[in-house]
C-alpha cells in the first residue's frame, strides 16, 4: 500500500503580541469579527494563541503573522513567520 502525505491547510493569522515573558515563546491577541446568526449584527472576538519564536527577537505591541504547525509543547502549535 503507498501511503502518501496528504497537504495540510496551514493557516496564518495577524495578531499583536501581549507578552513576551516567556523563553522562545510568545503569546499573540488575535482579532476577529464574527456574525450574530440571528440578528446579523458583528462583533469582535478576540483569542490569544502562543506561539513560538526561536530567536526571542519579537516584542510587546509588534503585530506579526503566525503560521499554523506541529505541536511544539502542550500548548503551543503556532510559529511566528514575520511582522505584518
Amino acid at each position: 500500500m503507498n501511503k502518501e502525505k496528504k497537504a495540510t491547510i496551514q493557516r496564518k493569522l495577524t495578531g499583536v503580541v501581549v507578552s513576551d515573558r516567556m523563553d522562545k515563546t510568545r503569546v499573540i491577541l488575535v482579532e476577529r469579527f464574527k456574525r450574530h446568526p440571528k440578528y446579523r449584527k458583528y462583533y469582535r472576538v478576540t483569542t490569544k494563541f502562543k506561539a513560538h519564536d526561536p530567536k526571542n527577537e519579537y516584542k510587546m505591541n509588534d503585530r506579526v503573522v503566525i503560521k499554523e504547525t506541529r505541536p511544539i509543547s502542550k500548548e503551543k502549535r503556532w510559529i511566528i513567520i514575520g511582522t505584518a
